[in-house]
């Protein structure tokens, strides 16, 4: 009960800031350079000797590129109403963002594409993505669907992906450097939950991390028609004033090769 009512009771704004500061490898007098204020001032911040104005925060907050979510639980440590909004994607509100989501998943057909949220959850997808997810268990289909867990585990993709321990590392090293971004620990556990997935099926035991020697790490998918050799990009939104906005993320895939360019053709028709 202690360790619960620890967890739900804000710490001093000073505490959220040097978590930050430290988080971003700075110290005071970087911070403090790049923030335009004295490093005795942003001192006395920390330690709670001093108060920081709204405008300080925010400018704090901005230097240190920290997420909008944790923007609001800085502001209302320091003392200051929530500056983000986080509305759902279905809020009427969001209309136009979902269609725009939408467009660009749905053009860039017949390549497969997908949104998904801060913990990797599904949110939208075009038609091409349910023709890759045949054979998972139906458990990992059910909402919401964790694009990783789904991917890696032994009862999902896993088995299908040819370059398993390649993908799985590359995985891996996006989770981690979110994490290091957010200090989100629910991403934090769904790392140590992916690790305990098994690493490879045997067929591509001689793939090992790292020896990719391409210059873009493909995606290697077994399908019953042949293998898809994919390679994919991340597109976040650039401006968001939405919380919700800022942490979705669209995965596009491409062709890396014309032959799975020819067979995406192929079962798109």
């Amino acid at each position: 009960m202690n360790a619960l009512h620890a967890a739900a009771t804000p710490s001093p704004f000073g505490e959220r800031l040097r978590h930050w500061r430290q988080r971003r490898r700075l110290s005071q007098l970087d911070l403090a350079h790049v923030a335009d204020v004295s490093t005795r001032h942003l001192s006395y911040v920390e330690t709670g000797r001093a108060s920081p104005s709204r405008d300080m925060v925010l400018r704090l907050v901005d230097r240190l590129e920290v997420p909008l979510r944790e923007r609001n639980a800085l502001l209302e440590a320091a003392g200051y109403a929530p500056m983000y909004r986080e509305r759902p994607l279905e809020a009427p509100d969001m209309a136009s963002a979902r269609a725009a989501v939408k467009r660009i998943l749905d053009c860039h057909e017949p390549w497969p594409a997908l949104a998904m949220d801060r913990h990797w959850n599904l949110v939208m997808h075009n038609r091409m993505v349910p023709m890759l997810l045949a054979g998972a268990a139906p458990e990992l289909l059910q909402g919401p669907v964790n694009v990783l867990r789904l991917s890696l585990h032994p009862q999902g993709l896993a088995p299908r992906i040819a370059n398993l321990r390649q993908w799985r590392e590359h995985l891996f090293e996006r989770l981690r450097q979110q994490i290091h971004a957010t200090g989100d620990e629910t991403l934090a556990a769904l790392l140590a939950e992916l690790k305990a997935y098994p690493e490879s099926f045997g067929a591509d035991a001689g793939a090992l991390p790292g020896e990719h020697h391409g210059v873009l790490m493909p995606f290697e998918f077994r399908t019953p028609q042949g293998v898809l050799r994919l390679i994919s990009t991340t597109t976040v939104f650039g401006s968001p004033v939405d919380i919700t906005l800022q942490e979705l993320a669209l995965e596009t895939f491409f062709p890396a090769d014309e032959a799975s360019a020819e067979l995406l053709r192929t079962l798109a028709a």
